[in-house]
């Protein structure tokens, strides 16, 4: 048991550094407003309230889309598209810049309180930074990017998280061992579980204070605020080498 030196904080997105329900909610409505400006037929059929039938469908069809919910969302406004009588051609077009529109809402977040602090106090620490994420946001387009050292997400790679291949991914291209990275999330099982069983330190983010759950994480914080304290608190607690 030795004090290794932490080099790496990695932190999922949604949920952890802001509240994605808003936002996928108004992304949403911007991208159904548009339907409705562009491909009338579709709103003549569907409500917003049915994209998650449509979601479904997909999945249904094409199960092999389900770590990625970019593909997803297109293959939705494809077969929407599709049962609104528009051709293939139209479809393709207008599915494809239908996305675009959703895909530049969803970009529109609002970070949780000492989001921007946090990070900023942890880069200026000398540490690597990097984004491992099951979702589409892109820490350049939220704002982030001068932060971070580094994004992948299951979109990229194929398999979304509580799979290890992210996180084997990111070890090997960082160049960096198990022990040497805190992963920070909102998801006992996505994030603190998947990262602990690989030898990772984590960092469970209770921010809505869900106390009645088991979490096994490393450290808990309820605010963003306590996690460069915690991280530096981490990094002198022993920790067997894998």
């Amino acid at each position: 048991m030795t004090e290794t030196k932490i080099r790496c904080v990695t932190f999922d997105l949604d949920d952890t550094l802001w509240d994605v329900d808003p936002v996928i909610v108004a992304a949403n409505e911007t991208l159904y407003q548009w339907l409705a400006d562009n491909a009338e037929s579709f709103t003549r059929l569907y409500q917003v309230e049915d994209f998650p039938a449509l979601k479904e469908q997909v999945l249904t069809k094409w199960p092999e889309v389900e770590h990625s919910v970019s593909r997803i969302r297109l293959l939705q406004l494809q077969l929407g598209l599709e049962h609104a009588g528009y051709d293939t051609e139209q479809t393709d077009l207008l599915s494809k810049q239908a996305f675009e529109v959703f895909l530049e809402a969803r970009q529109r977040v609002t970070f949780y309180e000492h989001a921007i602090s946090a990070l900023q106090s942890l880069h200026q620490s000398g540490l690597k930074i990097g984004a491992l994420s099951n979702g589409n946001a892109d820490v350049n387009r939220v704002g982030l990017g001068e932060w971070f050292d580094f994004q992948y997400n299951a979109d990229l790679l194929g398999k979304a998280k509580p799979d290890p291949l992210m996180f084997h991914h990111m070890l090997h291209e960082q160049k960096l061992r198990p022990e040497q990275v805190v992963h920070v999330g909102d998801c006992p099982v996505n994030d603190v579980e998947a990262a602990h069983n690989l030898g990772l330190r984590t960092v469970w983010v209770n921010i809505d204070d869900r106390s009645g759950q088991a979490v096994q994480a490393d450290a808990t914080i309820t605010s963003l605020d306590q996690l460069p304290a915690v991280v530096a608190m981490l990094e002198k607690q022993p920790r067997a080498t894998l």
